[in-house]
């Protein structure tokens, strides 16, 4: 998430009550966790496991929870739960903002988009031309919908992330402060859902399409021309390059990248990074041939059993 305009360091400081080591005039432009960041961003760290990655990121400022040397060119701002000061900071600049309204008063719709009856629309989402929004379908405050766009009906697009940190007292939800971003000529099935990401971007490329009940999750980002079918599910952080085909209940896990051209067979389990142009199957995945020659050996495992005993 970006600041509009951006805020002074000294300010982010006073607000959160924290301790300051660094320039108190330096711009801070935006909230990001550790993987989405860029420079002029604050990011968190609250264990000693991930200091030195938080630390050598693109993040100018990083909110931690113990006193360390300070690195060229980086502000320190430090707390006892910076976990929580970094969820504080993500309500007070994009706190929930109710509407009133099916389609909100400051949604920016294009020309020639239709909107059918139960539609909801939230604040700032913006829709460009010729596209059509089935009955019952919800877009979340702050979504960016491209030209052309089809979404059915009970599609959810820019729901909140699915993350929480375990506590003793149970779990504390990170608070949401990202988007959801449609490309052009996108086709979104009866019941997908696309969450926004925790405070970078959800994105689907031109010319995607996403069958029926298909979940992506926060700050995934999906190239164009993608093909998924019903009942696909995508953790968090995937990165899923160009021409990529998911059939029907392949399921991908967080932080990994499949690469451009990949086919995937049905009910497949992702659970690392896929190399491009490859069609794969199982679970976990492997080349699609091999797969199926392992399964072919199984189903004679029997009968070379009884070959054996027979020796």
């Amino acid at each position: 998430m970006k600041f509009n305009p951006p805020k002074k360091l000294s300010e982010i400081a006073e607000l959160l009550g924290l301790e300051l080591d660094g320039d108190p005039d330096f711009q801070v432009t935006g909230i990001n966790e550790i993987h989405m960041v860029e420079q002029g961003d604050i990011t968190f760290v609250d264990h000693p496991k991930y200091y030195k990655k938080a630390l050598s990121s693109a993040a100018s400022v990083v909110i931690i929870n113990q006193k360390v040397e300070r690195p060229k060119g980086k502000h320190l701002l430090f707390s006892d739960e910076p976990f929580t000061a970094y969820n504080s900071l993500s309500k007070k600049f994009r706190p929930f903002q109710s509407s009133a309204r099916h389609i909100s008063d400051s949604a920016d719709i294009g020309e020639g988009t239709i909107i059918q009856p139960g539609g909801f629309i939230g604040n700032h989402v913006k829709i460009g031309k010729n596209c059509l929004i089935h009955a019952n379908v919800s877009i979340y405050d702050h979504s960016v919908i491209g030209d052309e766009t089809i979404i059915h009906s009970g599609a959810v697009i820019g729901g909140d992330a699915f993350y929480y940190k375990k506590e003793a007292a149970g779990y504390t939800k990170m608070h949401s402060t990202g988007r959801a971003i449609i490309g052009n000529r996108v086709e979104i099935g009866c019941g997908t859902t696309i969450d926004k990401g925790v405070s970078g971007d959800t994105t689907v490329g031109d010319g995607s399409k996403l069958d029926n009940m298909v979940h992506v999750g926060h700050d995934t980002q999906i190239g164009k021309n993608c093909l998924f079918a019903g009942q696909v599910g995508i953790a968090g952080v995937v990165i899923v390059e160009d021409d990529v085909i998911l059939w029907g209940q392949v399921g991908v896990q967080k932080d990994l990248r499949i690469g451009k051209g990949a086919v995937v067979l049905g009910q497949s389990g992702i659970g690392k990074d896929l190399e491009p142009n490859k069609t794969y199957f199982g679970s976990p995945t492997r080349d699609a041939r091999e797969k199926m020659k392992e399964l072919a050996l199984i189903k004679k495992l029997p009968e070379i059993i009884v070959e054996l005993r027979n020796k």
